[in-house]
């Protein structure tokens, strides 16, 4: 999964509203051949966002690719416990005392 952290896709999902937001893929991973995303809200107001949403990937009617919400309370739980895992074991300094020499 860590080859597939902060790509710069940006998806476009709307709610049961009509409403439209951007959202940036933080990550990806696969589970029993489901595909699973994290996302971040693409706002201005908030760059340093630390809440993700997690969304489930799926067909449509169409064989489209879609994002849908997971309904079920312990497939999200399992879901976002392994996001959680993959994101902790991310050294957000990696690289940053490179540049420094003493």
């Amino acid at each position: 999964m860590a080859d597939e952290l902060f790509e710069s896709d940006v998806f476009t999902l709307t709610d049961e509203e009509g409403n439209e937001d951007d959202y940036e893929l933080i990550g990806t991973v696969e589970v029993d051949d489901v595909t699973y995303y994290a996302l971040i809200p693409c706002t201005d107001d908030d760059k340093e966002a630390t809440e993700y949403i997690v969304l489930r990937g799926e067909k449509d009617e169409d064989g489209e690719d879609v994002l849908v919400s997971i309904d079920d309370d312990e497939e999200f739980d399992r879901i976002a416990d392994i996001f959680d895992d993959e994101f902790a074991d991310i050294d957000y300094d990696e690289g940053a005392d490179e540049d420094t020499e003493e």
